[in-house]
């Protein structure tokens, strides 16, 4: 059996053997079917985030195309919602289940823990007790909530994390462009490889450091040359230094809110968030599953309670 998560940038899926990550961006017409064909014959548990896309025009429209779209690649595929149930057809209740999934999956081994699960995009900060409270919770009250944070490790524009730089002293504002993203910051900082930096870069370039900082220069309107490499180095600390804040004190509120006794982390960027308030990786748990935590997640929550 496999588990899958349909996000709006990645194609997340799990089986016995390994974990496949796809880059496959929704709204750029994306092979999502193509890439499922080879399960064409085994039993999947499906959860989601992808209906979001704005190539959508309602989420609903969302779900219906990606529901369709996967079982028509795997016919007995089931999808997890926001019910805590599973369903067979295209139902409001599927937008944005997947983090629950994991909630669920997790709430009986740790039950006063806060997950907190770092993509590409967005981190989820989920208190895991009660679990009912969490039943039906969308996406716009978590971010009211504080639990989605829509700060990550590739993807996110470094002029939504920050407003501006201190350069040599000086305060510098930021272009309100898209020049570089989270990735850029993470890949000279040496946080991940360029294996790692799986997502498109901002200018269509590669993804070398040089690129990166040639990048985060643009960010303040300038070149690698005009700054030095130290101040575009220095962007990409500031960048990292920006998205740790929020992400200490949201996952810090959380942990006082539920009165949490431990943080565990998942996703790609788990190993970025330990030491934050006193986080813990989940692979030490179950593994490089961690990294595609939905996706695992909703398969084992589909085997607990069907018994198979």
């Amino acid at each position: 059996m496999i588990g899958i998560d349909v996000g709006g940038a990645n194609l997340k899926i799990v089986d016995e053997d390994k974990v496949r990550i796809h880059y496959c961006p929704l709204w750029k017409d994306s092979p999502l079917g193509a890439l499922l064909e080879e399960y064409a014959g085994k039993e999947a548990a499906v959860v989601m985030s992808g209906e979001l896309a704005d190539c959508f025009s309602s989420r609903m429209e969302g779900i219906s195309f990606i529901v369709d779209a996967v079982r028509k690649a795997v016919p007995g595929a089931v999808f997890y919602g926001m019910d805590g149930e599973f369903h067979e057809h295209a139902v409001p209740e599927l937008a944005a289940a997947n983090w629950l999934a994991s909630a669920d999956f997790l709430r009986e081994a740790h039950p006063r823990a806060v997950l907190v699960d770092m993509g590409s995009t967005t981190t989820d900060i989920i208190p895991l007790s009660p679990f009912s409270r969490l039943l039906g919770l969308t996406d716009l009250a978590r971010l009211q909530k504080g639990y989605l944070v829509y700060t990550g490790l590739l993807r996110t524009n470094v002029a939504a994390i920050l407003q501006s730089v201190t350069i040599d002293g000086t305060p510098t504002p930021v272009a309100s462009e898209f020049f570089a993203q989270s990735a850029d910051a993470h890949r000279v900082l040496g946080t991940i490889s360029a294996s790692e930096y799986c997502v498109p870069t901002p200018d269509g370039a590669d993804t070398s450091p040089e690129a990166s900082l040639r990048r985060l220069a643009r960010v303040v309107c300038a070149d690698p040359e005009e700054l030095g490499e130290q101040g575009a180095y220095a962007i990409a600390k500031q960048v990292w230094e920006a998205q740790r804040s929020v992400l200490q004190r949201r996952i810090g509120a959380a942990v006082h809110e539920s009165g949490a006794d431990e943080v565990l982390a998942a996703g790609i960027g788990s190993k970025l968030l330990t030491g934050l308030c006193g986080v813990r990786e989940l692979p030490g748990v179950i593994g490089c599953a961690s990294d595609a935590l939905p996706a695992y997640a909703v398969r084992e929550v589909y085997r607990r309670i069907t018994g198979r």
